[in-house]
């Protein structure tokens, strides 16, 4: 396939042709009226030639000029101009855009089904690659949309309470940004400038949504867990510690087991601790 780049097509000011073509149509009812019909004739066909390149474009759009099948170039000077006659011109919006996605099922690395879906906000940047290297830009811009948030969707688990893992509902800005670049590397066929990706909906599906949010609870209860008991050891270690640095108390193997058990119960326990007091010793 042969690449075609944006280039600048031939322009007049739109004012001077159109001076012009009016000078040509006076300059045509006097021949006629003074029955030169040749010079008439020639001076009528001058005004339609000309008049056939008049065109307007309005700001942040461009024009594509088309002539006998061939690419003249890319008219992007607002308000009316002049350019190549009886030429086909196909309007492009350079307008930023916002493409919507589908809500999309897909499995995630795991397997598990989710629903997900995005906004892609994106403008035209070379109108020429939008017109001829693809067929309608708007619907390959929506599939290959619909395509990248597929495999961006099935490098990452939905979720998950493992350290330094990413995941889609926990790394938001780090997917946005692949999805990004997948979804650039995809249209630039197309001449699209992709401004930026983002998530607008990520759940589970339905079928398993319940058994998901169980299995999300028990493993944030084991996350809590272990990030407790983890501090309790910590702070029993920190205060048997002082205890005997200071001398506070002589601790020998049973008595240190002792108070460990009692620390790390009143810490780890849901509920407040109820004390018990010992009358007599740790022997008794």
């Amino acid at each position: 396939m042969n690449e075609i780049k944006e280039k600048e097509a031939w322009v007049l000011n739109g004012y001077f042709g159109i001076l012009l073509i009016a000078i040509l149509l006076a300059g045509t009812v006097l021949c006629f009226m003074e029955q030169q019909l040749i010079i008439g004739g020639i001076c009528l066909i001058l005004a339609i030639v000309l008049g056939s390149g008049v065109t307007m474009v309005q700001p942040n759009q461009s024009a594509v000029v088309i002539f006998l099948g061939r690419y003249m170039g890319t008219v992007r000077r607002e308000g009316i101009v002049l350019t190549v006659p009886f030429s086909v011109r196909r309007t492009i919006s350079l307008r930023v855009r916002n493409f919507n996605s589908k809500r999309l099922k897909v499995n995630d690395v795991n397997g598990n089904p989710i629903e997900i879906a995005a906004v892609i906000v994106f403008k035209v940047i070379d109108s020429a690659k939008a017109v001829f290297d693809v067929d309608r830009y708007e619907e390959f811009v929506e599939i290959q949309s619909e395509t990248a948030i597929r495999a961006v969707a099935t490098k990452y688990p939905y979720d998950n309470f493992e350290e330094n893992e990413l995941t889609l509902r926990g790394n938001a800005e780090e997917v946005s940004s692949e999805l990004t670049t997948e979804l650039q590397d995809r249209l630039r066929v197309a001449g699209v400038d992709v401004i930026e990706a983002r998530l607008t909906h990520l759940a589970y599906s339905t079928e398993i949504a319940q058994a998901m949010l169980q299995r999300q609870q028990a493993s944030a209860i084991i996350s809590a867990r272990k990030q407790i008991v983890d501090g309790a050891v910590g702070m029993v270690q920190d205060a048997i510690d002082r205890i005997e640095k200071e001398g506070v108390v002589d601790l020998d193997d049973e008595r240190r087991a002792a108070m460990i058990n009692n620390l790390l119960v009143s810490i780890v326990s849901d509920h407040g601790a109820q004390p018990v007091v010992n009358t007599g010793s740790l022997y008794q």
